[in-house]
């Protein structure tokens, strides 16, 4: 049965509950509270997506692991993804919205010691990522703002999908080599962390 025309699907888009329009805003314009709001709340979990993954490098870099070039590869991501926020943050702004500063969650990868872990967590983040943007996208077409839409789709979505695809290649080599999901992932730990290539091809993407 189709949905009711103006009720919306339940949405797991992270909108700030508590945020705060600037009325006064000189450059406001066909900008929807809604998008506004989803705007503040996707930006902030993109901060935390960086949060986490820089704590995944410096687990990496411990000297019970050791694995310099897998740190260096979460470290960038962490940078990338920090410029996103950044970069979401910037539009927010130029449309005239406004950004509620937040508490960032803990990372919650303390647990992780190995590197199929990492890139399963890293993985699963990613596509939580893709999931938020399209349904953020298609919010802004449902609350006729075309523009939202289209820049969500363009400059945060779309660089994300070759980025997945990648990073599962990168998962099924790490699996083929011999990494294990603990510390016992001996030599193919070793290995992947000399396919300097491979990482920075991922990373570069």
């Amino acid at each position: 049965m189709a949905e009711p025309s103006g009720k919306r699907l339940k949405t797991n888009l992270p909108n700030c509950k508590t945020h705060r329009a600037f009325p006064g805003s000189r450059v406001k314009q066909n900008l929807p509270a809604v998008v506004e709001e989803s705007l503040c709340g996707v930006s902030t979990l993109i901060m935390e997506v960086a949060y986490r993954l820089d704590a995944l490098a410096k687990i990496f870099e411990q000297d019970d692991i050791a694995l310099p070039r897998v740190a260096a590869f979460f470290h960038e991501q962490s940078v990338n993804e920090q410029a996103k926020a950044e970069a979401m943050l910037d539009y927010l702004s130029d449309r005239g919205g406004q950004y509620c500063s937040k508490d960032i969650q803990r990372p919650g990868c303390e647990e992780v010691c190995a590197v199929i872990p990492a890139l399963e967590l890293m993985l699963g983040q990613w596509k939580e990522e893709m999931a938020v943007m399209v349904e953020l996208s298609q919010l802004s077409k449902e609350h006729s703002d075309p523009h939202a839409a289209s820049v969500v789709k363009s400059r945060f979505l779309g660089p994300l999908v070759p980025r997945v695809k990648l990073l599962g290649d990168l998962l099924t080599n790490a699996r083929r080599v011999g990494c294990t999901s603990d510390r016992s992932g001996g030599f193919g730990e070793y290995l992947i962390d000399q396919l300097q290539e491979e990482l920075t091809n991922v990373s570069s993407r």
